[in-house]
Parts: structure tokens; C-alpha cells; sequence
């Protein structure tokens, strides 16, 4: 047999999926995070799966290893070298204050302090023209003070390289040959873009990580080699392919956000398969909460994201799925401030020590502590009883620093809380949507939610209610489903162009010249990831004539500028309310986006063979959300709900690795892919909604 495997290492657990490509058999495994080795915990998994990594074809990776060290403050000793006078861009950044009444306001440090910054002479100007020559000696000797001080990474960045990278490849060059111990990353190799503020951060950003990156590779692949592993490994991409270890060896950045895309490219590949054209994915795991948009089968690809938030943190130069992303997740800590207010997260107690229920240690109160105390969890039942919940732990956690504090001693005041946990804990999340979809004048009840993640079905349907979203809908193993998504990906590049033209037919013209470029720059990269036929996706970046902010549009397919202007202002007049037919429109940008697909399974063949043996639910006393006390509740096991089988709630859905909770006034059918597709419209007489 062969195997394709997915693995996805998040803040709480790791994740595998393996499909076999001779019978399409799939199997799942889950373990908690192993901080001092992920590569134990993928191991792990393989165990757990019984699966031999001698028996793969192919191996897609995800991982938080990349933002974990970015947020964290955990990379190597990096160095910059910049054009003379422009040492403190990363200091200076975009020279705004993104919270002007915060008097205790203080951006996040550079990842460069001001003494690993260094200048040399060279001038590009904005057309790309020489002005000044590259001092080379000065490069030269710079490369000895390296040396002497130990640098593990080098970040070079020149003014207006975007538009002639010739220094900065010489630069890395001369680098390169005189420190082959060092990581060397060039601005140019990343992004060909302007804004030389995220340029700067993007290449320090990269420089940062690359070494802990390349270890961590090098690790894994000595681990699969020593099992024997002959086959391909790739790491997942945040723009919602997969790429080569090789390539994320030289752009670990564009691996940031590799963890939560993995459920956006199995929510689309499943919106497609049932027929919905818009779909909000949403994730919620241990540490986080995550949603973005699918619309039409696609996800939306953005050319940059900010690490540690707009306020405080420094953006990334690089094509990341648009993700609206909260710190509400099952290990999400509820505290009390000085003012005796009850808050949930961002905080989380992660793998280890993990909630209070968990009994590692943990004393802090979690959102699965919550859960657990409201019956809504089974701690028997856990992660198929691999890890079982303490309830008297969680209702203990509760009790000491929730309840008895706010002057609740007794049995409903402890419910009381536990509920009040959910219910800041379902708040937070539907703001994250609301930031996703109505902001952007889009309305949640045009789309299904489609929710996964261990705690993702958990509280779907609460925030279907919240948000008047009609229709849930559950996948096959939620709890595996960002490891899923994976599975399906495909082999992806993106290439970004600075582009300022009028939209006229000229522009028109131009910007199909340097599409045609741009692809085959983006054929040379995929040429040795997969074989087939690439997919091409063109975007333009565009806006009025004297704004400072821009909107992407598809531009594929549209021949004209009049066409080109048409779809730009029915977009812009769909965001901002109004749009201007009479003012002048022009490029910003192009983003090209290619594909070519790589080995996967049918999403048909993705669920557990269901519907074995009697249905025959159980029950137990589960406080609902509308409910004062406790009710009895009936529990599915969901490998016995076979397609077409359907009930009304209030119902609780058990499986390994996540529970789906039904509302009271709601009703669900197992459909033809396996998933649970729930009714969460407004039942007459009821006064739900």
C-alpha cells in the first residue's frame, strides 16, 4: 500500500490523515502538541494511525513552528544590511499611531535591534536606474564583522530594489560565498513589490526564522529518512498550496499562517462538491479561533498579513489566505480583572499543562472546562477516551477563581459561570465573523457556516443563532480537518508586480505583457513541485485616482478596460456603500496566482464508513443555552448515523476528536459526504432566531 499523510501541528494538538491510495482507505490520529519535539508527536501519530512512513508517496506538513517563533521572540541573532541613511525604516515603519488617545502606547521592538543594522552605499531610483554602484568592499568587510559577532542570519533590503534586484542578488552572492554557515535572504526573493517599510520587515522576518526553519526541516526529514520515507515532502503554504521543503528552506515566511489554511482549502473543496456558492470557514481549536470567507469555491488570497496585530505588531509581505483569526479556543484561560470582570482569553493554556480537566497540572478555568461542567463534553469519551477529562478539576477550577469570587457558592451559580464562559467565549468568535463579513458589506446570512476544529461544532450553532446564519454544516472528522485540507492541496505559487497604470487600454495591454511574465516566472518555480496542467488565477490591485488604499478584483477573463472598470466599481460600491462612475480608476498592483495539482483524494472518500450497527442514542443532563437547569439530551455516536438519517434537537453528536451540539430548535441530517448539515432557521412559535 501507499500512503499520502497530512499532518498538522497545531498550539494544542497534532493532527493526521492518511489516505491510502489503493484501497482509499483514510485514517486519522490526534496527540497533544509535543513542544520539546513536534517530530515525537508526529511520530506519534503514525503509531496511533498504525501507519509506516516507508509505506508514503507523499508527506504535506503544516505547521505553527513560523509564527510561534515570530510571536515568541524566538530566532536566530539576525543581522540587516540596508541602502546608507535608511537603517532605521524598521524603526520608523509607516510613522502613524494606530491608537492616538493610548498614552501607553508602544509598538512591538523591531526583530533587528539598531546595533545589527548596518549601512552601505548603492542607489537604486524609483524607475530602477543606477545611481549609485554597490560599495562591494564595504559588503566585504562587513562580512567579517559578522563573523566576529556571531550572526546566524543576514537580511538585505536596498531602496527600490523591487524594481532592479541587481544589488540585492549581489549582495547575497558575495554574502553567501564569504559565509556558508549563515542564512543570507534577499528582499527581492521574497516579494517584487513596493512599500520599502513591509519589504524590510518581510526579509527580517524571513532571515529571523530561517535557521530554527531549516533545523526543524532537517530533523523531520533525518527522522523519515530513518524510517525509511522515499518520497516527497511538502509544507503547507499560507496562500493555500503546498511547496516544497527546499522552497520554504528559502521562504519560511510564506509558511505563517501554514496551520489554519489547511480548513479553508477542505471548506472550499467541500462547498464545491455540495453545491454552496458562499461558506463561512470556521475554525476553532485548542489556542484560537479562526474564520475566512469562501465564496464561489475560492478563498480570498491577500498579499500581506501583520504578526502581533495592526496596533502593536509588523507585517509580512507574502500571500496569506484572508483570515480573521480571535485567541478563543477550547484552552482559552477565563479570568477576572481588578474590576471583578469576567473575560475569556487570549490567554491559553495550551498542550501542556492544558485545562484544568486535563489533570497535567493545570489550575487555570478554560472554555473546555466550561463545556465539560455544562455535560456538553462526555470526559469518557475524549479523543476516543485516550485522554480522559477530570470533571471534578474543571468544576473545582470554576468554583475558586470564577465563582466563589463574583459571591456564587452554590450548584447554579457554578452553572451560571460555566455558561457565562461559553457565552464571552461565543461573543468573541462572532465578532471575529462579523469583522470577516459584515464589514466588508457582506451579509453572514447569504452564507452557511461551515465549522470545525475540536471546539468548532461545539458552538456552531450558537453562533449560526447569533449571526442568523440559516445552515450549519459539520465535515467528516472536524477535529482533522485542517490536516484534511492539506490533503487536498494543491502545488501553489504567487507572483506579486508593483504595477502603476492608468486603467485605460493601454494599461490593459501592459498588464497582460506582464501577466504573461509573471506565468512564467511561476511555470520555472512549479516545474519541479508536480507535473500537469497549471490553473492561473489574475488579480489587479486598483483604486480611485488620488486614494492611498486599494481593492483586489479578478480581472481574468475581462477583455477591456471598460469591463475591468465595470467589475471595480460594483465591488467598491458593494464595500463602501458609493462609488464614483466619473473619477478616474488606476493599477496598483498584479497578483498572479498558479496551481497545478498534486496526488489527493475525492472528498466522497474522506468520511469513516458510518452507519454501523443501531443507532440507539443515550442520554445525559446537559445545560443548554437556553435552558436554566439541566436537560436530558439525546447522544449519537456519529459512526452510527448512516446518510439520510436525521432528528431534531436538542441532541449532542459524539465522535473522536470533536462534538457537535444541536440547539434545541434545530434539526440536522447526515448528508451524502458524511457531513452534518444543521437547520438553525427560526421555528415558528418558538421565538428563537
Amino acid at each position: 500500500m501507499r500512503y499520502i499523510l497530512a499532518v498538522d501541528i497545531g498550539g494544542t494538538f497534532t493532527d493526521l490523515v492518511a489516505y491510502d491510495l489503493d484501497s482509499g482507505a483514510v485514517r486519522y490520529a490526534k496527540t497533544p502538541t509535543t513542544y520539546n519535539d513536534f517530530v515525537e508527536g508526529i511520530f506519534t501519530c503514525f503509531s496511533k494511525a498504525d501507519v509506516s512512513v516507508r509505506d508514503a508517496a507523499l508527506v504535506k506538513h503544516g505547521s505553527t513552528l513560523v509564527i510561534n517563533a515570530l510571536i515568541q521572540r524566538r530566532g536566530a541573532k539576525t543581522a540587516l544590511i540596508t541602502t546608507k541613511g535608511f537603517r532605521d525604516t524598521l524603526e520608523i515603519g509607516r510613522g502613524n499611531r494606530p491608537t492616538p488617545f493610548d498614552l501607553r502606547y508602544r509598538r512591538d521592538d523591531a526583530l533587528v535591534p539598531r546595533t545589527l543594522r548596518f549601512e552601505v552605499a548603492g542607489r537604486i531610483d524609483g524607475k530602477g536606474r543606477e545611481l549609485e554602484p554597490l560599495d562591494i568592499k564595504a559588503l566585504d568587510r562587513l562580512g567579517d564583522d559578522f563573523a566576529a559577532l556571531g550572526i546566524e542570519a543576514v537580511a538585505i533590503s536596498f531602496l527600490n530594489s523591487y524594481a532592479t534586484p541587481d544589488h540585492e542578488a549581489a549582495a547575497a552572492k558575495l554574502l553567501r560565498s564569504k559565509l556558508p554557515d549563515v542564512y543570507v535572504t534577499a528582499g527581492t526573493e521574497l516579494s517584487r513589490e513596493w512599500s520599502e517599510y513591509e519589504r524590510t520587515a518581510t526579509v527580517c522576518a524571513n532571515a529571523y526564522v530561517g535557521p530554527s526553519l531549516t533545523g526543524y526541516l532537517e530533523r523531520f526529514e533525518g527522522a523519515l529518512a530513518d524510517h525509511q520515507f522515499d518520497g516527497a515532502l511538502y509544507m503547507m503554504g499560507s496562500n493555500g498550496g503546498v511547496l516544497t521543503a527546499e522552497r520554504a528552506r528559502h521562504e519560511p515566511v510564506t509558511l505563517v499562517e501554514s496551520g489554519p489554511v489547511g480548513g479553508c482549502i477542505g471548506a472550499a473543496a467541500f462547498a464545491r462538491a455540495l453545491g454552496f456558492d458562499n461558506v463561512i470557514a470556521f475554525d476553532m481549536g485548542g489556542t484560537t479561533a479562526k474564520c475566512a470567507l469562501v465564496t464561489q469555491g475560492r478563498f480570498s488570497v491577500e498579499n500581506s498579513t501583520y504578526i502581533g496585530g495592526f496596533e502593536t505588531g509588523f507585517p509580512i509581505r507574502a500571500a496569506v489566505i484572508d483570515i480573521v483569526e480571535v485567541g478563543a479556543g477550547g484552552g482559552s484561560i477565563a479570568w477576572l480583572d481588578s474590576q471583578r470582570r469576567l473575560h475569556v482569553g487570549p490567554k491559553s493554556a495550551g498542550a501542556d499543562p492544558g485545562p484544568a480537566c486535563y489533570g497535567r497540572g493545570g489550575a487555570e478555568p478554560t472554555v473546555t472546562d466550561a463545556n465539560l461542567v455544562l455535560g456538553r463534553l462526555n470526559g469518557d469519551r475524549f479523543l476516543g477516551g485516550d485522554l480522559g477529562l477530570d470533571v471534578a478539576a474543571a468544576r473545582d477550577a470554576i468554583r475558586t477563581k470564577i465563582a466563589e469570587p463574583l459571591g456564587y457558592d452554590d450548584e447554579d451559580g457554578l452553572l451560571r459561570m460555566a455558561d457565562g464562559i461559553i457565552a464571552i467565549t461565543v461573543m468573541r468568535m462572532a465578532s471575529a465573523i462579523r469583522r470577516i463579513s459584515v464589514e466588508r458589506g457582506l451579509d453572514p446570512r447569504d452564507f452557511a457556516l461551515f465549522a470545525y476544529g475540536g471546539g468548532g461544532p461545539l458552538h456552531a450553532t450558537a453562533l449560526a443563532r447569533d449571526l442568523n446564519i440559516p445552515v450549519v454544516v459539520i465535515p467528516p472528522e472536524p477535529g482533522n480537518f485542517s490536516a484534511t485540507g492539506m490533503l487536498l492541496a494543491d502545488a501553489r505559487v504567487d507572483e506579486p508586480r508593483t504595477f502603476l497604470r492608468d486603467l485605460d487600454d493601454r494599461g490593459v495591454r501592459e498588464s497582460g505583457d506582464l501577466f504573461d511574465s509573471m506565468k512564467r516566472d511561476a511555470a520555472l518555480v512549479l516545474a519541479g513541485e508536480s507535473k500537469g496542467d497549471m490553473v492561473f488565477q489574475h488579480d489587479a490591485e486598483m483604486r480611485f485616482k488620488g486614494q492611498k488604499h486599494s481593492i483586489k478584483i479578478d480581472v481574468g477573463g475581462l477583455p477591456s478596460a471598460s469591463a475591468i472598470h465595470g467589475v471595480f466599481l460594483e465591488q467598491y460600491r458593494q464595500r463602501y456603500g458609493h462609488a464614483d462612475e466619473a473619477a478616474a480608476v488606476e493599477y496598483v498592483g498584479l497578483h498572479l496566482g498558479a496551481e497545478i495539482s498534486t496526488p489527493g483524494p475525492d472528498v466522497a472518500r474522506l468520511a469513516r464508513e458510518t452507519g454501523q450497527g443501531p443507532v440507539d442514542p443515550g442520554s445525559r443532563p446537559v445545560r443548554m443555552p437556553d435552558t436554566v437547569q439541566p436537560v436530558d439530551v439525546a447522544v449519537y455516536d456519529r459512526n452510527r448515523l448512516a446518510p439520510g438519517f436525521g432528528a431534531k434537537g436538542p441532541a449532542i453528536i459524539e465522535e473522536y476528536g470533536s462534538t457537535t451540539l444541536i440547539g434545541s430548535d434545530d434539526a440536522f441530517e447526515i448528508g451524502k459526504l458524511g457531513e452534518i448539515g444543521i437547520d438553525c432557521r427560526r421555528t415558528e412559535g418558538t421565538g428563537q432566531g
